[in-house]
């Protein structure tokens, strides 16, 4: 298993958190820096969105429902992939702490 470069948590071999009850904000820093992203507010607004997600439902969200709430945010449409540019599936969850996606979609 690989770490995070904080080393506190265990990660896969993609760098997904093996347990998404380990996530902290500062290793959602960690992770958007090994996908060379820097986190502003707006990125913010959508990891706290999944996050709360991820806690009501215990899965993620689907793309389909980040871009329903990014919609009612007042987000652009391809707001998620200026803002992810590798995907909402690969960056979005990875940095958010979800597992990783048995496949390309969050179920």
């Amino acid at each position: 298993m690989d770490q995070t470069s904080s080393a506190t948590v265990s990660t896969g071999d993609e760098g997904y958190l093996l347990d998404p009850a380990d996530w902290t904000e500062e290793i959602a820093y960690d992770l958007a820096r090994t996908e060379d992203l820097t986190l502003t507010g707006e990125h913010w607004t959508v990891i706290r969105f999944v996050r709360d997600w991820h806690e009501e439902h215990k899965v993620a969200p689907s793309g389909r429902d980040v871009m329903a709430f990014m919609k009612r945010e007042g987000f652009s449409r391809n707001r998620l992939f200026e803002l992810f540019p590798y995907g909402y599936v690969q960056q979005t969850c990875k940095i958010a702490g979800m597992l990783k996606p048995r496949s390309w979609s969050t179920g």
